[in-house]
């Protein structure tokens, strides 16, 4: 009962948070964003601890850049709460003064021109809420995959912003039949699989060295519907406008439906998103227990085996 009040009490902060910022223009809302972004990196200590311990973990070293680049995780995540707050009372064709650059599009209308959709791969990068924004604001149909909120009112929060942008959504608890549905009437299907969730079918691949539970539905989507997987990134720029970057496509239609297969490529997108943070680190979300699902001693013999069959082609 205690947790369910803390909910309600919560929701009606956003709710005034959200009026009063949304009275506030972008750029002084992305300044206080900073601020409490720096609080929160003091105040939190669960989470910085964990992005800390992450950071330490994958780069060791420095531990005072270390923590530089924690302290800009919870940076960027405030920004990115100012934005959607802006986004809820903004016109839906004012996107591009957020979104103001785009690079590599025409890899996606090259896949979506072989009228089997395309499964367009997100990241807890950036600010990911944007991309499917992004894409419907410049005439892309489709739907998103995303997690379902039970709570319903911090549901419904971010249910009516995508509608204002025409972005409809397909929890990943409903059937797979409904996202490929999608695929196979030539749309987009939006999907943000970089994190560990053990209740999802995964396999064990390479990130930073380490073994890391990944889902597999993106590389069997496409499998399934013959067609490929395009990665896309949101790129936080200096000014806080963003650029969005759409990745050559990775085409698992090509190959077979062995365990084997779905493994490398699921490999192919997870050391691209490696690839990435490295060189944005503050960008992604340090804060997820990314390594928690451990791999047995066997999984981890086969996962040290593939990478070297991968490293000696």
């Amino acid at each position: 009962m205690k947790i369910k009040t803390r909910r309600y009490y919560l929701y009606y902060l956003i709710r005034v948070a959200f009026f009063l910022l949304s009275l506030i223009p972008l750029k002084i809302s992305l300044f206080i964003a900073d601020v409490f972004g720096k609080a929160g990196f003091r105040f939190l200590g669960k989470y910085r601890d964990t992005a800390i311990s992450n950071l330490d973990e994958v780069f060791g070293g420095d531990r005072e850049l270390n923590r530089e680049i924690a302290e800009g995780v919870f940076r960027n995540f405030a920004k990115n709460g100012a934005e959607w707050v802006k986004l809820s009372s903004m016109d839906p064709r004012k996107l591009g003064e957020i979104v103001t650059e785009d690079e590599g599009l025409e890899h996606l209308d090259a896949v979506l021109a072989e009228g089997n959709g395309a499964v367009v791969m997100g990241f807890h990068f950036g600010n990911w809420e944007l991309l499917g924004l992004y894409l419907r604001h410049k005439g892309y149909p489709g739907s998103l995959v995303a997690r379902r909120i039970y709570f319903h009112k911090y549901d419904k929060i971010i249910t009516r912003l995508r509608n204002r942008f025409d972005a409809p959504v397909i929890y990943r608890d409903e059937s797979p039949k409904k996202m490929l549905k999608v695929l196979r009437s030539g749309k987009i299907l939006g999907i943000v699989p970089d994190q560990d969730v053990d209740s999802i079918e995964g396999v064990f691949v390479d990130f930073f060295g380490k073994p890391a539970f990944t889902p597999v539905a993106p590389v069997k989507m496409a499998m399934a519907a013959r067609t490929k997987i395009v990665p896309v990134f949101v790129i936080r720029k200096k000014d806080n406008t963003h650029k969005l970057v759409v990745e050559k496509p990775i085409d698992p239609s090509s190959g077979g439906r062995t365990e084997e297969d779905i493994k490398k490529y699921t490999q192919q997108w997870s050391s691209l998103l490696e690839k990435y943070v490295r060189k944005y680190p503050e960008q992604w979300v340090w804060i997820h227990e990314r390594w928690k699902t451990k791999a047995t001693r066997e999984e981890k013999i086969t996962e040290h085996s593939y990478q070297g069959s991968e490293n000696a082609q």
